[in-house]
């Protein structure tokens, strides 16, 4: 499955790059699209088919799922 993370700051998305790295997951950092919106505007998108909620991080604003119909909110730091 592919993802798209977005964060509160762009340290924050650097940091998760190189979190994922170690874990073996391929990751490239790329402005969010403007419908997803972001406070840094730096995203990461990623693919893998773990349990993404041991991949959620305190610097973490939102996690989207990408579908054919579009992008699914599966995580929103704001609900926790």
């Amino acid at each position: 499955m592919e993802y798209i993370a977005t964060f509160f700051t762009h340290s924050g998305a650097v940091k998760y790059k190189r979190h994922l790295k170690t874990l073996g997951i391929d990751v490239e950092l790329l402005p969010v699209p403007r419908r997803l919106s972001s406070d840094c505007g730096i995203g990461a998108k990623f693919q893998t088919e773990r349990d993404v909620s041991a991949l959620r991080s305190d610097d973490m604003e939102k996690l989207f799922l990408i579908e054919d119909q579009g992008e699914r909110l599966v995580y929103d730091a704001a609900d926790q």
